[in-house]
């Protein structure tokens, strides 16, 4: 079965299908993002597919594309502030529901990427490697994807020393090697750095 035809199963009872992903729980800098997306009835991509199956350079080409073919959609976020007072899980799920609440149409039912869902007032269901199932979900995954991917471009010209361009935020080695040079910026995730100075503190009493 195809993205497209998953999502075709749910026509019979409902008119707007709408898809739901988010981007960024992982890293160790930046805002959480999430997106959603109702297509029409009919409307194929056959390109897509989950946004970490894909390169740059197609996420970038079926970025514009699915705006350009979607009925609705919408990106939001949760801030950095935000991850800190709720935890990552509850400030993505509030991403999503800004996400969904920042749609021009109402969906009918909304298909979340995941096992935790957010609640919503719609059906909703929650759909375990959705993103790699649904094509309304593998949409949405890929404009959260590209979104965060430019906002952490802004954010490393305005923060050169973490070279978020490279890394996108993520716990990689050059990630490691930026902060033990010049320490956490203003947009990284104190609570995500808890093991990294606890590491370092051992280190450097050894």
């Amino acid at each position: 079965m195809t993205l497209f035809e998953f999502d075709n199963t749910y026509r019979d009872r409902y008119k707007h299908i709408c898809g739901v992903d988010e981007a960024g729980r992982g890293p160790l800098a930046g805002d959480v993002y999430a997106a959603a997306v109702i297509f029409p009835e009919g409307v194929v991509l056959d390109e897509i597919n989950d946004s970490k199956k894909l390169t740059e350079k197609k996420r970038e080409k079926l970025f514009d594309e699915i705006i350009e073919k979607a009925l609705a959609w919408c990106i939001a976020t949760a801030s950095v502030d935000e991850i800190e007072k709720l935890n990552i899980l509850e400030a993505a799920k509030l991403a999503m529901q800004r996400a969904v609440a920042g749609l021009q149409i109402k969906p009918d039912i909304i298909l979340i990427d995941g096992n935790q869902p957010p609640e919503f007032e719609a059906d909703s269901e929650a759909i375990v490697k959705g993103d790699g199932t649904s094509q309304a979900i593998a949409a949405a995954s890929i404009l959260a994807k590209v979104a965060r991917d430019r906002y952490m471009k802004e954010l490393a010209v305005k923060y050169p020393q973490w070279q978020f361009e490279k890394h996108k935020g993520y716990g990689t080695k050059l990630h490691y090697q930026m902060l033990d040079q010049f320490g956490e910026s203003p947009v990284h995730r104190p609570s995500f750095l808890k093991k990294y100075y606890a590491k370092k503190a051992k280190q450097d009493a050894e």
